[in-house]
Order: structure tokens, then sequence, then C-alpha cells
């Protein structure tokens, strides 16, 4: 830490997801603050209360803040003055604006160094049906996603995809009711990876695109088929296209449009929207659009067709 810089942690999630859980095993970790001074905002008040005794050996000052309004950057000016922390905790409510707290003009010395975010597992499903944007603008920014509760039956690669949809470098953790960490098992694929031509149907196309972003080395060399609309980016050449579909990422609100470049001798000769069949051969390359390495399409066979009856496409 540079002198002066005071670190900010952020948790994200609803009540009772367990951020007073985690904030408290955070800083239960040995040599965690190493004798520097703390200042934990607690924005609500969940079941599980601070053990104030492990507050103060560590050095840590609670302060509750009770409603949204209160929380303004002359205020954790104020609170800066008054404590001179070296480090910041903010349990945020989960059911005030995230962007409010990533957007806010922070004191001069305050730097957000990460922001967590933690999900029941057991609800999870359930709250995205009813509030999905409210549970997304959670975790847009998070630096990791910690889904507790999870059990033999949690889905969580469909889990994963949804969080990875809308957010791709967040980490992904996941922990059972029990309390020990599970590994994300590798989902199988709806079709047959090993085939000379990878078919992939319609409604299997968001599980393929987010299985390519996170392991583009499988369909390194491979030949893909997959329906797709026409995209012409601006900017890009025309013999360079990206075929692709729209998707939702969270709700009727947040679509967007999902592909990987593509080179297209015949692209001049699409339009944007034009619904094709298109077969690729696939390559893992580094480019400035992908800020890293990531597929790269060669088209093989490419062929106008119907437009879909379904035109979005999903990650569950």
């Amino acid at each position: 830490m540079e002198e002066n810089e005071v670190y900010v942690y952020l948790f994200t999630g609803f009540l009772e997801s367990g951020k007073t859980s985690l904030i408290q095993g955070t800083i239960e970790e040995p040599d965690f603050m190493k004798g520097e001074k703390g200042l934990l905002i607690c924005c609500e008040e969940g079941e599980i209360e601070y053990d104030e005794a492990l507050l103060e050996k560590v050095g840590i000052e609670l302060v509750v803040v009770e409603e949204e309004e209160d929380l303004t950057p002359a205020y954790l000016e104020e609170l800066n003055k008054k404590y001179q922390p070296d480090r910041v905790f903010i349990e945020y409510n989960g059911m005030w604006q995230t962007e409010t707290i990533r957007e806010m003009q922070l004191p001069d010395e305050w730097i957000m160094v990460q922001i967590l975010t933690t999900i029941d597992a057991s609800t999870f499903q359930s709250y995205m049906a009813n509030m999905g944007g409210l549970v997304v603008q959670q975790f847009t920014d998070a630096d990791a996603v910690i889904f507790n509760r999870c059990d033999d039956d949690t889905p969580m690669p469909s889990f994963r995809r949804l969080v990875k949809a809308n957010n791709r470098r967040a980490q992904i953790i996941y922990e059972h009711k029990n309390g020990n960490i599970v590994n994300g098992m590798e989902e199988e694929m709806p079709f047959d990876i090993n085939a000379d031509i990878v078919e992939i149907d319609e409604e299997d196309y968001g599980i393929w695109y987010m299985d390519a972003i996170d392991h583009p080395e499988k369909y390194k060399d491979k030949t893909l088929k997959f329906k797709a609309i026409i995209y012409h980016p601006e900017g890009f050449p025309p013999e360079w296209i990206v075929p692709g579909r729209f998707a939702m990422t969270c709700c009727v609100d947040d679509i967007t449009f999902i592909g990987f470049k593509c080179h297209c001798p015949q692209g001049a000769e699409y339009k944007t929207r034009d619904w094709v069949n298109i077969t690729v051969k696939a390559k893992v390359e580094y480019t400035q659009e992908y800020e890293g390495e990531g597929l790269v399409l060669d088209t093989v066979k490419i062929e106008r067709t119907e437009k879909s009856k379904e035109e979005i496409v999903y990650f569950t």
C-alpha cells in the first residue's frame, strides 16, 4: 500500500446473502489488518451481527448508515477525517442501486480495490425471475462472485453462464452449505465436440458461446456450424464480419449481440441483420477487439437462411 492510499473493499448482495460472514472471515485472517486502522460502513443489518470484540481487537471502527440518501461524498469525507482509516469495508444494502456507490466520488485517498458479491444459491433463480435487473447490477463490476449455500442440486454451470454473460472477468466461487468450497464442475456440452463438424443447435448457441469464451482452446482447429445473424462492426473491412445472435443477459431491457470475429471473403454480399447458416474453422488468436486471446473464425461455407422463430438466445 502506497503512503496515504486507503484501500476500499465493497461487499454487495441481498440481505442474508452472507456479506457479514464474509467480511468477518476476511478480517479474522491472520495479519490481514497488520496493525492498520480500519473503518466498516454497514448499510444494512441482518441476522448475523458483527463481533464487536473482534472489531476492537483488529482496530476496526463500525458505523451504520440506515438511509441511502445519507451515504454521500460529503459524509464519506467526514468519516475519513474522523477515523483516518487505512482500510475501508463497505457492506452495501442489497436494495440500493449499486451503481450509486460504484460511481460515487470517494475521498481523494480512497481506492476501490475489490468488489465482492455474495449470493444465496438457494434463492438465486427465484430472485433472477422476479427482480433480475436488481440482482445483475450487484455483480456487474464484481471482481468475485460467491455463491454460498450450494448443494448437490445447485446448477452451477447455469449460474456461471448468467454471471459471465454480464461480467466476463468475475471470479466465481461456490461454497457448499457445509462450508466447503466446491469446484465448479465442467458442464457436458449438448453437442458432440469431437464430431468432424460440430453442429450447434439454435437453442444451444448461448451455452456454446459462454463455453467458448471460458475455454477457447477446446474449439481450436474445430469446424463449427451454426445459424447466425450477420453483423458488420463499424471500422471492420467488408471481409470481416461477426456472425452471432442477440442474447438476453438478464431481462428484456438487457439484450446484447454476441458473436466472434470471423473472416469471410463473401462478407460484402451480406448486410447486417441477414440470417445465415455458416460453417467455420476456429482458431485462437490475440485480437485488439478482445483485448486478449479468443476464438477467431474462418468461413468455410455460408448461405442465406430463414429468420428464426425465436430471435433471442439464453444462457440457461
